[in-house]
């Protein structure tokens, strides 16, 4: 169960729910930087081997305010969920940004 007020779905149906109307595409995107503590922790981590969590904790904190946004569009469009979600990430420019995008297709839904 996620941590939403409105269902989420990477598949086009939510089983036990039927939509009922259509809302559009909704999306959410932010972009962050590690800073200078962060990169030389990183490049620490990262001559060591294994898991950089510098950079995994940055990825995920750009993971949950880009579904938060997409989240907060779709209520704004008055949906109850939202199905077809994708999320997208990748580093920008030559410095330690990273971008995230979550994308779906907001609607309504009601039990079946």
């Amino acid at each position: 169960m996620s941590n939403f007020s409105i269902l989420l779905s990477t598949t086009d149906e939510i089983p036990g729910f039927r939509i009922t109307e259509y809302k559009g595409l909704v999306f959410g995107i932010t972009v962050r930087s590690r800073g200078m503590g962060g990169d030389c922790a990183a490049g620490c981590q990262s001559c060591a081997g294994g898991e950089v969590s510098a950079y995994t904790s940055v990825v995920l904190d750009s993971r949950n305010e880009a579904l938060n946004r997409m989240v907060a569009d779709a209520q704004t469009r008055g949906a109850n969920a939202i199905v077809g979600i994708r999320i997208d990430n990748d580093q920008l420019g030559q410095g330690a940004n990273t971008g995230v995008v979550a994308m779906g297709t907001a609607v309504v839904v009601t039990n079946m």
